[in-house]
């Protein structure tokens, strides 16, 4: 992997992502994790040891898990071991899915079950989130009486938007947004309350959809650290900020040392690159068996 964390294969390259470079093959894609990080909507230039590989493996974990509740868009989640990939399968052994190539809905769709980050300040200003009218007197990493469900836009470059219901159901139509709204809250119960059973509070997260013959389609990445906020469950304390499995770490430390949120990113120091491994590492041996371990 180069020192920009690219991954270079002899496929046809599809796009770069943040975190993911994608290459297209036989109208199916190839989707890489590569070690990048980002924070704020920025890639950062430093890279995190492995962190591609824990991220893949614990989507896949969760494709799994609830793949009898909606269809997921994998086809292989070791494509290392089928002969097209055999030549290159070193550099995409455990970073690697193969997947449906599907069009995207234009939202993300989060669930949030404590109000932290962006919820918060929009708490703190209107009382409610994405439309959603929320209890007073809530305060910081405080549960909400039950998971809602606040979309937003999808931006590949910026900042997503936030969007009441109401504006996702003009977006995307009635019965899908309803659909979506549904599904997101049963995927982020049931893995929400398994992951409490391994020590883990996922305070919020967010889903992808993809439609194949009018069928809803779950893609992209699922329930992982830098798609969620993970913290332990035996730290947990409201009114204050927690302890996290995921990349807050690492926005706590951007925020430390002032970074303005523009580019280009600042560094990492080493012990924050190497303490963040730790706690993606951590959350991948609390959350799966050894058939995932690196």
């Amino acid at each position: 992997m180069a020192g920009t964390g690219n991954i270079d294969l002899p496929l046809k390259l599809f796009k770069r992502g943040k975190v993911r470079d994608v290459f297209e093959t036989d109208n199916q894609l190839l989707i890489v994790s590569t070690d990048r990080i980002s924070a704020f909507d920025y890639v950062l230039p430093s890279l995190i040891p492995d962190k591609g590989k824990v991220l893949n493996q614990i989507a896949a974990f969760w494709f799994r898990y609830t793949r009898e509740m909606i269809p997921n868009h994998i086809i292989c989640d070791e494509p290392e071991k089928l002969d097209e990939f055999k030549e290159f399968s070193r550099i995409i052994k455990k970073r690697a899915v193969l997947t449906k190539k599907l069009e995207p809905f234009p939202i993300e769709a989060i669930v949030r079950n404590y109000i932290v980050g962006s919820g918060w300040k929009t708490y703190e200003k209107t009382g409610e989130i994405c439309g959603v009218t929320l209890p007073r007197g809530l305060k910081f990493a405080d549960p909400f009486p039950e998971p809602i469900f606040t979309p937003t836009t999808k931006a590949d470059h910026g900042h997503d938007e936030d969007l009441t219901f109401e504006q996702m159901k003009t977006k995307i139509g009635k019965e899908k947004a309803e659909k979506i709204r549904s599904l997101s809250l049963g995927l982020f119960k049931k893995g929400s309350e398994y992951a409490r059973e391994k020590g883990i509070i996922i305070a919020d997260t967010k889903f992808e959809f993809g439609l194949s013959e009018n069928n809803l389609i779950l893609i992209d990445e699922l329930l992982t650290p830098d798609s969620s906020r993970f913290w332990p469950k035996e730290s947990y304390k409201p009114d204050g900020a927690q302890k996290s499995f995921d990349k807050q770490y690492v926005r706590d430390y951007l925020i430390s040392i002032n970074w303005g949120k523009k580019p280009p990113g600042p560094s990492l120091p080493e012990n924050v690159i190497r303490n963040t491994r730790s706690k993606y590492l951590e959350a991948l041996n609390q959350l799966t068996d050894a058939t995932y371990a690196l």
